[in-house]
């Protein structure tokens, strides 16, 4: 057996309590303090239960033969903590490693310990969501449990609340399968459902999590669209649609409301409440320009331009959509432009698929406005997604994706309101 700083002790003898037993000063050496530091940081990072092994860093000679006498062996590459631990009890220097590493000056670390706790706490989450949805009849519910787990949406949740978080998901899902809605409340389902009308708050943990359950439902499609598609509004007043010079042909109470307007030179805000309760008409092939931002209607109302022009703002909301169905059955022609970028030429697409025909999107208008900013010497910012396809006009996706320069929908103001308004 090695011989050392302190004496070997007795297997017969009865040690000491650890607080009682000094610590030899050999082992209070700066030179082992990156055996005890590391040590420390194995512990800290995975707890005090879990042992393994470190590296032996290289010692100084006095500090090798501390080790080797604590040891009772020599020195290897790899210092195995349990073995350590064993030595270090029999010596009374502590209760066991963490003990001992407290009195030998390296104390647990409690940011460490919380991170521990905070990832044990995160994985019973995890497991506990996982488990909650195996009953879900869906197909994607693990895809969902571990899209919502990334999005951090289980952040300081412990089982029980994911699986509570699970639950309020599946009882609205099961409540659009029953009810099957078109355009009811988002406050009062939430207070139905939850007792409060703020339960499914844009931007609360609830609500994120129905949104991620709904893309896999519906499809991809931003917040607002996914949650009128599911058939929940914010309500039937917000959101409404903006019109200017809308000819309507009938007499009803908003039919009157909408002449004023127009008779007053004013764009309007149509809701989707109105448009329910007095559907729009108007005489067939009236054409109809919808545009992507609001600042076209005002423009057209400034000019006085006798053409009717809707604005979608951005993606068309119920309200939107429900006027130009409204006015598709009236057989009006629908008309759109939006901004050149990948979200535009996106919103354009669909607005194509709901039956709009694009109107100067198409690639020699791409291209002609990139020439006019550049005689302008305006610089234009660029997008670096693709934009998908153009079906209208597939020659507009190579021209965009070569160019990659977006051109908002203002820019070209003048000759989409000037050239819609001298073509019909």
């Amino acid at each position: 057996m090695t011989s050392g700083p302190f004496p070997e002790p007795s297997p017969r003898s009865t040690a000491a309590p650890a607080a009682s037993r000094p610590v030899p000063e050999s082992l209070l050496t700066s030179g082992l303090e990156p055996v005890w530091s590391a040590t420390r940081q194995r512990l800290d990072r995975f707890g005090p239960q879990r042992r393994g092994a470190i590296s032996c860093p290289p010692l100084d000679p006095a500090s090798a033969l501390a080790i080797e006498s604590l040891l009772g062996r020599t020195s290897a590459r790899r210092l195995d903590l349990e073995e350590l631990e064993s030595s270090l009890v029999a010596r009374g220097i502590g209760a066991d490693l963490c003990d001992a590493l407290t009195r030998l000056g390296y104390p647990p670390s409690a940011e460490a310990a919380q991170r521990r706790s905070d990832r044990t706490r995160a994985q019973e989450a995890r497991a506990a969501l996982h488990d909650a949805v195996t009953a879900w009849d869906e197909s994607w519910t693990a895809e969902w449990a571990d899209g919502i787990a990334g999005a951090g949406l289980l952040r300081d949740l412990d089982g029980e609340s994911a699986a509570r978080l699970a639950a309020d998901v599946r009882r609205l899902l099961d409540y659009l399968d029953r009810v099957r809605p078109e355009g009811i409340s988002r406050t009062e389902t939430a207070a139905a459902l939850y007792g409060s009308a703020h339960a499914l708050d844009a931007g609360t943990r609830r609500a994120s999590a129905v949104t991620h359950a709904l893309r896999h439902r519906i499809g991809a499609l931003d917040e607002r669209e996914l949650w009128e598609a599911a058939g929940i509004l914010p309500d039937r007043v917000s959101a409404p649609a903006l019109v200017w010079w809308l000819p309507v042909a009938g007499s009803s109470a908003l039919d009157v409301q909408i002449r004023f307007a127009l008779h007053a030179g004013l764009p309007l805000h149509i809701s989707l409440f109105a448009l329910r309760k007095h559907p729009i008409s108007v005489d067939a092939g009236t054409p109809v320009l919808v545009v992507e931002n609001p600042r076209l209607v005002e423009a057209a109302a400034e000019r006085s331009l006798p053409v009717c022009v809707i604005s979608s703002n951005g993606n068309p909301s119920t309200a939107v959509t429900t006027l130009l169905r409204q006015l598709q059955e009236a057989k009006a022609s629908l008309w759109y432009h939006g901004d050149f970028d990948s979200p535009g030429i996106a919103i354009c697409r669909r607005m194509h698929e709901f039956g709009c025909s694009p109107w100067m999107m198409d690639a020699p208008d791409y291209v002609g406005a990139i020439r006019q900013a550049e005689e302008s010497d305006v610089q234009l910012m660029s997008d670096h997604k693709e934009c998908g396809p153009t079906p209208w006009d597939p020659k507009l996706q190579a021209a965009f994706d070569h160019h990659r320069l977006i051109i908002h929908e203002e820019f070209v103001l003048d000759g989409v309101l000037n050239r819609f308004s001298r073509v019909n």
